[in-house]
């Protein structure tokens, strides 16, 4: 059963990237196009290198989800903007976090209203992302991150869980939003097999301001990494994969974080696949 399930999880895979200078190439040189591929956001560049390469990796074929934080949206008329620029692309799917931009660059301070929007400007996006916290977010409480899920539910169509290393703690959120009749179906979030000092490299390419925000947020994950035999994202879906898997989970498959070690993660898949007969 862990190796059927195990695999089955591994087949429906979402990648998330960083919008950097080498991103495009690295995507068509090694992802699949039947893998969706989610592109991030940050509060420095902005929304235009998101929407750019989204744009050129739509143009090659494949499923695109931007992120659209509501922090970075200037007004209504930036996020119809916004909106017209991604459907021309034939963009169908969007995932709307807060954000961490800080001030807000608009009247948008989380993502509540920008779904509710949506929703008033007729529902542009056949699906709608929304962000889930199974270890404790860094500055909301966990009843908040969780009534939030709940107040989004009726604009959402899927829930993204952020970072998490502990399948026990996975297994115990799934089932605390699921009491809560959140039933939305939830991609679960997971380091694909990222080594310490390439993700420090990347860190500190994404900008001095950026990283260092990226550092103060995460140290936990250095300490994952860095651990004594290493970060190995087979041993953690493996623990989990028979609670993941069970239909009363609702998990609709993985979000693989490949902080921009797009060939490493592929290659890992493509090899656990293969070993589970996949």
């Amino acid at each position: 059963m862990g190796a059927e399930a195990l695999r089955a999880l591994l087949a429906r895979v979402r990648y998330e990237v960083l919008p950097a200078r080498a991103t495009e190439e690295k995507v068509l040189a090694h992802v699949p196009r039947d893998v969706v591929v989610t592109v991030t956001a940050s509060p420095v560049k902005g929304l235009e290198p998101t929407l750019g390469l989204t744009e050129r990796l739509a143009a090659h074929g494949y499923r695109v989800v931007p992120h659209v934080p509501a922090r970075l949206l200037r007004d209504d008329a930036h996020l119809k903007d916004v909106t017209e620029r991604l459907r021309a692309a034939g963009v169908d799917d969007l995932f709307v976090p807060a954000g961490d931009a800080d001030p807000p660059a608009g009247p948008y301070d989380g993502a509540l209203p920008v779904l509710r929007r949506l929703s008033e400007l007729g529902n542009p996006f056949a699906d709608l992302g929304i962000t889930g916290y199974p270890e404790s977010h860094p500055l909301i409480h966990d009843d908040i991150t969780i009534q939030s899920m709940w107040d989004k539910r009726a604009h959402a169509t899927y829930v993204v869980s952020n970072l998490c290393f502990d399948p026990r703690a996975l297994g115990d959120w799934i089932a605390r939003i699921r009491r809560r009749d959140v039933t939305l179906p939830v991609h679960v979030g997971v380091a694909g097999p990222v080594q310490r000092a390439k993700l420090l490299s990347m860190a500190t390419k994404i900008g001095v301001g950026e990283s260092t925000r990226f550092l103060a947020r995460h140290p936990s994950w250095f300490l994952r990494f860095a651990a004594p035999g290493g970060y190995d994202p087979e041993r953690l879906l493996a623990r989990g994969a028979e609670e993941l898997t069970r239909p009363s989970a609702g998990v609709a498959g993985l979000h693989l974080f490949t902080f921009n070690q797009i060939a490493e993660t592929e290659c890992w898949r493509r090899k656990v696949l293969h070993r589970l007969g996949g």
